[in-house]
């Protein structure tokens, strides 16, 4: 994937609600060896359709609101265009939104004094594969997980709410068999089957849909 990625280049797509940033970062990015394409936009009803039809491979958000406000961004970003992977642009570097915002999916988190030629490279970084995290929100998420491994090592499957058909679904996502394989195999409708992938990324936290059975194949999850 990472290859892919590379070799074909970036698509991305800058959502923030300020002109001025998102034509430098769009100037930015334009320039940067790597990414192939740039979309800026400001925040509307059909932003996150737009994202999803540009094929992007990584949405730059600068958020503008509450924490929730961005946990709800996050929410139906990953409900409308669950590949994508998100960036976080200008944020503070205060432990618990970070934590909650890795909790909801995304793959890097700026902080609001990085330069632009970090910006450049956390693009370029979350764009093929790669996680961002500021140095100093480090300890905060390994403080997290620890704190999670004290009462539950893996999740379970109760934990998660995995059904036995979609842990059934999990297990042909990595054989590599796309929805009309799977529906067949099942002797269930398309639909049927794309509604039990977009359940299962939403319960394992996964990006997309190799990333689910990754997550389930290593705790044990499968059927």
């Amino acid at each position: 994937m990472t290859e892919t990625l590379v070799n074909g280049g970036i698509n991305v797509f800058i959502v923030s609600e300020n002109r001025l940033l998102r034509e430098a970062l769009s100037k930015l990015l334009r320039k940067t060896t790597g990414i192939r394409g740039v979309s800026p936009a400001v925040f509307s009803a059909d932003t996150m359709k737009r994202v999803a039809e540009s094929q992007a491979n990584v949405l730059v958000l600068d958020p503008n609101g509450t924490v929730a406000d961005v946990l709800r961004i996050l929410a139906e970003t990953r409900h409308v265009n669950p590949g994508v992977r998100v960036l976080l642009t200008g944020m503070e570097a205060d432990a618990e939104t970070f934590v909650r915002c890795v909790g909801a999916g995304i793959a890097g988190y700026v902080l609001k004094d990085a330069s632009g030629s970090d910006l450049a490279q956390a693009v370029l970084s979350v764009g093929n594969g790669l996680a961002v995290c500021p140095p100093e929100l480090c300890f905060a998420l390994f403080q997290y997980v620890a704190g999670q491994s004290q009462t539950s090592p893996f999740p379970t499957r109760a934990q998660l709410g995995l059904t036995k058909r979609e842990r059934q679904v999990i297990g042909q996502l990595r054989s590599g068999a796309t929805n009309k394989e799977i529906a067949s195999h099942f002797n269930l409708a398309e639909q049927t089957v794309k509604n039990h992938i977009h359940r299962i990324l939403r319960k394992v936290g996964a990006s997309n849909r190799l990333n689910a059975a990754e997550i389930c194949q290593g705790h044990e999850l499968l059927a």
